[in-house]
């Protein structure tokens, strides 16, 4: 009997930890398929700093001096089970516009099948010098992903920025400090280099 009792606790606290490290950002989406959301700064009339993912429909509004590119960004399947590509069409003047744009995609989709990974980890700043982009962010405890999703976050972050012939090197900053790891899962090189 004695047995069976600690069997099931054993059991029932390795389902919280497995629960707890592999939550699921979007596995139960709010909005049907198809159906697009306005992010909340789009309210405002600021726009979403040109980025537009998927079949955006060409609504996006640049000024005459902007630069638009078409770029990878990453994302993964609702299962969190792989890391998914897709394109974003981002709009920049200067070389720091143009990272904090490629940012801003990581953290939207207009795909239900393409789940941001960066989604809810704030953006603090952005600085690129001599081949070296540094990005500095706030990562809150909604932002945390398991151990697979901070990987694939890792993952996604690097292919994004890499594609950038001129980023040699990617130092990631958590609230302004290095950190050993994003979210407590995956160690971090501190800088990221190609």
């Amino acid at each position: 009997m004695n047995k069976k009792i600690w069997s099931v606790g054993l059991l029932a606290a390795v389902m919280l930890v497995g629960a707890g490290c592999g939550e699921k950002p979007g596995a139960a989406p709010d909005d049907t398929p198809g159906q697009v959301t306005p992010a909340p700064d789009d309210q405002t009339g600021q726009g979403n700093g040109g980025v537009s993912n998927g079949s955006g429909g060409g609504n996006e509004t640049t000024t005459p001096d902007a630069k638009t590119e078409s770029i990878k960004a990453y994302y993964t399947d609702p299962e969190l089970m792989e890391l998914v590509e897709g394109t974003a069409d981002i709009s920049y003047k200067e070389a720091n516009e143009k990272y904090e744009a490629a940012y801003k995609a990581l953290q939207k989709s207009d795909n239900a099948e393409m789940i941001p990974l960066w989604e809810k980890i704030e953006l603090n700043s952005v600085k690129f010098e001599n081949g070296a982009l540094t990005i500095d962010v706030t990562v809150p405890d909604e932002a945390n992903l398991g151990a697979g999703g901070e990987s694939f976050a890792v993952d996604a972050i690097k292919k994004t920025f890499f594609q950038f012939d001129e980023v040699k090197s990617l130092q990631l900053l958590v609230d302004g400090q290095q950190a050993e790891s994003l979210m407590g899962h995956v160690d971090l090189e501190n800088p990221m280099t190609r």
